[in-house]
Order: structure tokens, then sequence, then C-alpha cells
């Protein structure tokens, strides 16, 4: 794949301008935009620059992460604490992002979702509001693992980082994730399936596939 150097900036512009012209395939009245990428990799930045742009573009936008939709405990840890498979296969509630968040977007929904589920700190539910997000709105959830799920995104954006670059950006006590990042790339190949593809192994000069 051949990547051209951007900066944050223009990306987030190339990224808005061509989202706000967009319409859901499946007749939806909401867009659902993804991006994804490992906690190295700070998803949650490039998603609200996302999100701020879309909304000075006079879009409605609901900014989530996955994160906010994890397991409790007792499901997540069932196999230790440092298991990358049970990480990449059991942490996230996705049928819960399907019910809270997807459900209420689909066509016909209500447009009524909820922002987190689960605070992983204090192992209890967050007990969140529903927000009601317009028709016109726009949903961008960022994280880790959301490809290859199923979940109707309109657009997504995946941020690459190479092994080395993913290694070296993880702390020390979360690298026995990265054999989960190694699978999700091998048996997902988000490269492959996002719209767009974000190299972001210094973070201060990215480079972009371009728009699709």
């Amino acid at each position: 794949m051949r990547l051209e150097a951007i900066t944050w900036d223009r990306l987030t512009d190339a990224l808005a301008g061509h989202i706000a012209a967009m319409t859901a395939a499946d007749g939806s009245p909401w867009l659902r935009i993804a991006v994804d990428g490992a906690p190295a990799a700070a998803p949650g930045e490039p998603a609200g620059r996302l999100a701020e742009a879309l909304r000075i573009r006079g879009r409605a936008v609901h900014q989530a992460g996955a994160s906010g939709f994890l397991r409790p405990a007792s499901l997540r840890l069932e196999y230790g604490r440092e298991d990358p498979d049970a990480f990449h296969d059991e942490w996230f509630d996705r049928r819960a992002l399907w019910r809270e968040v997807f459900g209420p977007l689909e066509p016909g929904g209500t447009g009524r979702v909820l922002p987190d589920l689960w605070d992983p700190v204090a192992d209890r539910a967050t007990r969140s509001r529903y927000v009601e997000l317009p028709p016109g709105g726009v949903l961008v959830l960022h994280g880790p693992l959301l490809l290859g799920h199923g979940f109707p995104f309109d657009f997504s954006v995946h941020l690459k980082l190479s092994p080395a670059a993913l290694a070296r950006r993880t702390p020390p006590d979360q690298r026995w994730t990265l054999p989960a990042f190694a699978r999700y790339e091998d048996e997902t190949r988000p490269e492959e399936t996002a719209d767009v593809v974000v190299r972001a192994d210094d973070p201060r000069r990215p480079a972009w596939s371009g728009l699709r």
C-alpha cells in the first residue's frame, strides 16, 4: 500500500469533508464512523479532531470510546489478567455495542445511544444517561479491534503502527496485549478492511492511503 505524508490538520479536513457529504449505505439517517487503532496509537485524539471538524460543518456528533463498553472483570479476566486471546475475544462487550449504540442508529431506530456502559476501575455499571443523536448526526466510535465484527460502519479509519512502533509505544505493563494486535492484523487485516489507513509510527508525521 502506498502512503503519502500529510499533517493531522489536512487529514482531519479531508476526512471531515468526505464524511459530511456522505449518506448511509443502508438508508439510516445517521452515519457510523470508526477510528480503529491500538491504545498506543491514541485513536481518541484523531477521533476528537474529526468530531469537532464535523460539528463545524453543521453535523451533530456523538463521540464514544469502545473502552466504555468493557465486560465485567469476572468475565474479562476469566483466563487471567494477561491473556492476549481473551483480550482479543472477550474484553469488549460487542453485544452491548450492538444493543446500545448500533441498534438505535439503524433505519427506523430511535437515535438514543448509551455513551458508555461499564466503569472498569470501579467494575460497575456507569449508569450514564442516554444521548439522543438527531437524524443527520454522526457516530464517531474509537478504540482497538473495532473491525471484523460486522458493525455497520459507513466509513472506517485504521491507525497503523509497525510492530516495532507498537511495542515501543505500548507501556511495559500492557505489552502482554501485543500478540492480540498481531492476531488482529493477521486475521482481520484492517489495512484491507478500512476505508482509510493512517500510518502513525511517528505521531508528528502521519502518512495516509488517501480516500479510496
